[in-house]
């Protein structure tokens, strides 16, 4: 079974960076797609990024885009998400998940919660104004 566990998360100041990581095992990491999802207090858990470890493609929030930076080391079998120009909003538990799909599916699925299926268990970011 798929295991999968983050970390790097912690208090930054807004405009300020963190990397969170994802070493992944259990599971065939080069055939897989990773991707970050966060939940805020009171809110629904969203689509952050993933990415398709096969062919390296990558997707994102529309609220992150041009912010954050997915990235995937397949020696390491380990997913980074590297963020920038932190905003208060951006506080959330982070989580990272694999799913088994292809890389020709499309962002809708790959920011779909539904379409992932191994998941951690989370590390909390949060940002101060």
């Amino acid at each position: 079974e798929g295991q999968l566990v983050e970390s790097g998360g912690g208090l930054v100041q807004a405009g300020g960076s963190l990397r969170l990581s994802c070493p992944a095992s259990g599971f065939t990491f080069d055939d897989y797609a990773i991707g970050w999802f966060r939940q805020a207090p009171g809110k629904e858990r969203e689509g952050v990024s993933a990415i398709s470890v096969s062919d390296g493609s990558t997707y994102y929030a529309d609220s992150v885009k041009g912010r954050f930076t997915i990235s995937s080391d397949n020696a390491k079998n380990t997913v980074y998400l590297q963020m920038s120009g932190l905003k208060p909003e951006d506080t959330a538990f982070y989580y990272c998940a694999a799913s088994g799909l292809g890389p020709d599916s499309g962002k809708y699925y790959y920011m779909a919660i539904g379409t992932f299926y191994y998941w951690g268990q989370g590390t909390q970011v949060t940002v101060s104004s």
